[in-house]
């Protein structure tokens, strides 16, 4: 009784245990279905003619090995079904009438067929393998310089994980399309109908009996490509969650460690892996069903082949030989049907892929140079607001009705509170966007009428968070002039100071900055972006908190520095430091997207208004802290 009670509560407590995980199974999914994408991962049609027509524009060019790829494939599908034929008239010429010339000249044909097979084989991969990689090239090659073309807005709203994926995991998708499912599926269709062809040519009457299995086969082909379908998308949402999670958990991985995230991000990750793994065991459950079942069907043939044949050679109405074709040809026949099965998730992976493709490549820059648009000439550096509004969204104003005039030559410090529009300011000088209202000039050309290329030929910008490229020190400086000789990098690291540090790094100005500039501090990498600049000699200077991540020990250099830098250039400066805010020619002070103060510093001190307000309230804390030894040089007017 005891025994009873026992297997009663475990059994209570299996139970309870199964209830509990499919609790935590449908909280997890619920959770994971609030991550997925709604249009990236998207099932979309099996098939679209459109699609496929556009994909095979970038098949023209090499249509010359398709088209000798498609010969070797119908070559290849003839041998592949002759083997089994010379095989059964091997039988019964051969082994029948013991005549062992026969044997010998049936032996030669097959291996000359399985030597011209392996041949054409061999031919159609590599021109396949060719075509796939170059067409993958072209797209690639396609989808960056377009992406190059695209407008900051766009980069700014589209995440750097979904480009990332067009530009590698969807691109590798048509290349395993064209290289292999393409000529697979095809070869398949080529075998399949030669298969059928020889079956009823050799005895059609047996080849009836043997289809009759077919519509078994159609039915489990239908449901497992309707189940599949689900489950595979299923997938690569799933995984793409996973690589999404991946990348930013590595990227900010100080962060995490920072605030001792690691047990919680490992917790969250272990769900996004445990729903990937459910996902691939369901599909994978269904193939286990659907392949045993495809070749259970196919010994199901075979059994009626060999009773039903040898039932016809016993009572004279066919011969030996012709059985052992059939039965190879039936083992035959069922593997197109895999590989057709096999191809299916390809192939509309490929449509879902090459959709996305077509999609990113179809949008448009939304901001492009007019038909009638010039090169700005070299320029004085005179600029001109004239009652510029802007806004991002309609209805949401960013700027209004700013009017503001840089002569040549003059330092123009833009102070305000974050969000009152100072960089909003200086994306519509660089031209990032457009006007929405009024008119910036420069030297008297609307930035409108005027290339974008010309107009950033003479604009220099340092961003208040540097990029460095993967390369030299040497390569970094030059990014903005590659004609620029060694000794003209030198001298330019040399004008803002870089070469103090440079000079102490082991490999000097060929020194690997790393990743982003991880091998440099943040004050050096901002006074390499200083020498670049320089380098590119810009008539505008744009400084959008270029020295806000400086340290204090280095201040005295920057402004030796931004002194040089700025020196007979139309300067913008988004300003931080003290001595750069009161050398300024001009100080604009902005409020909610206007001027509401703009002067040089005495007159804006004498004003005692708002910037007089800012001013003294940080000078005095700057006062405090030097009384304290601590010299900090350092005002924030954001």
């Amino acid at each position: 009784m005891s025994n009873l009670n026992g297997n009663a509560t475990q059994a209570k407590q299996d139970k309870l245990s199964k209830a509990e995980r499919e609790r935590r199974r449908q909280e997890r999914e619920a959770r994971i279905a609030d991550l997925l994408p709604d249009q990236d991962d998207k099932l979309g049609r099996v098939y679209d003619d459109r699609i496929m027509r556009r994909l095979f524009v970038y098949l023209v060019p090499y249509k010359r090995q398709l088209i000798i790829s498609l010969i070797m494939m119908s070559f290849t599908a003839l041998l592949s079904v002759v083997q089994p034929w010379i095989i059964g008239q091997a039988i019964d010429e051969g082994v029948a009438n013991d005549d062992f010339a026969a044997m010998r000249l049936f032996t030669i044909l097959f291996l000359l067929a399985a030597i011209f097979e392996f041949v054409t084989n061999r031919i159609r991969f590599e021109l396949m393998a060719f075509a796939g990689t170059k067409v993958v090239a072209d797209v690639r090659s396609a989808l960056f310089h377009h992406l190059q073309k695209l407008s900051l807005n766009f980069h700014n709203n589209y995440s750097i994980g979904r480009l990332m994926s067009r530009l590698i995991s969807d691109v590798d998708v048509l290349q395993e399309f064209i290289t292999w499912s393409l000529t697979g599926v095809t070869r398949a269709f080529f075998s399949l109908t030669g298969i059928i062809i020889a079956m009823l040519i050799l005895d059609w009457q047996l080849a009836l009996i043997t289809f009759t299995v077919l519509p078994i086969m159609a039915l489990m082909a239908e449901v497992y490509r309707k189940r599949v379908r689900v489950a595979y998308r299923s997938t690569r949402t799933r995984l793409s969650l996973i690589n999404g999670y991946l990348n930013e958990s590595i990227t900010g991985i100080r962060i995490t460690k920072s605030f001792s995230r690691e047990k919680r991000n490992a917790a969250y990750f272990e769900t996004l892996n445990e729903s990937y793994f459910e996902a691939n065991v369901n599909a994978t459950r269904l193939t286990a069903i659907f392949f045993p079942g495809v070749d259970f069907v196919g010994s199901l043939a075979v059994a009626l082949v060999v009773a039903v044949g040898g039932w016809m050679v016993l009572n004279g109405y066919t011969t030996a030989g012709v059985i052992v074709a059939f039965v190879l040809y039936v083992n035959r026949f069922f593997d197109p049907i895999r590989e057709l099965a096999r191809r299916f998730n390809t192939f509309q992976a490929t449509m879902a892929a090459s959709e996305r493709i077509f999609n990113l490549l179809d949008t448009d820059p939304d901001l492009v140079d007019s038909a009638d648009a010039v090169p700005l000439p070299d320029i004085a550096g005179r600029v001109v607001f004239d009652d510029v509004e802007f806004h991002y969204k309609e209805g949401e104003p960013v700027l209004q009705g700013i009017d503001l005039t840089a002569e040549p030559g003059q330092r123009i410090a833009l102070v305000g509170e974050t969000g009152a529009g100072k960089s909003t300011i200086i994306r519509l000088l660089a031209r990032f966007f457009d006007v929405t209202g009024g008119a910036i000039t420069i030297d008297g050309y609307d930035l409108r009428g005027i290339t974008q290329a010309s107009l950033r030929q003479q604009l220099g910008i340092v961003l208040q968070d540097t990029f460095l490229f993967s390369g030299s020190i040497m390569e970094n400086i030059r990014y903005g002039r590659l004609d620029a000789t060694d000794e003209a990098v030198m001298a330019a690291a040399t004008a803002v100071g870089a070469d103090v540090f440079i000079g102490r790094m082991p490999d000097g100005y060929q020194t690997d900055v790393g990743e982003d500039g991880v091998n440099l501090s943040v004050g050096q990498r901002q006074i390499v972006s200083f020498a670049r600049a320089l380098l590119a000699d810009p008539r505008i200077l744009i400084l959008d908190e270029a020295t806000s991540s400086v340290d204090t020990a280095t201040e005295k250099q920057i402004e030796r520095a931004l002194d040089r830098l700025m020196v007979g250039r139309t300067s913008f400066v988004i300003a931080h430091r003290l001595s750069t805010i009161v050398g300024s020619d001009k100080i604009v002070v902005l409020d909610q997207g206007q001027i509401v103060e703009e002067g040089t510093h005495q007159e804006l001190l004498a004003q005692r208004g708002r910037y007089f307000n800012l001013y003294t309230m940080q000078w005095a804390a700057q006062s405090a802290a030097q009384n304290n030894g601590q010299v900090t040089g350092l005002i924030n007017l954001n």
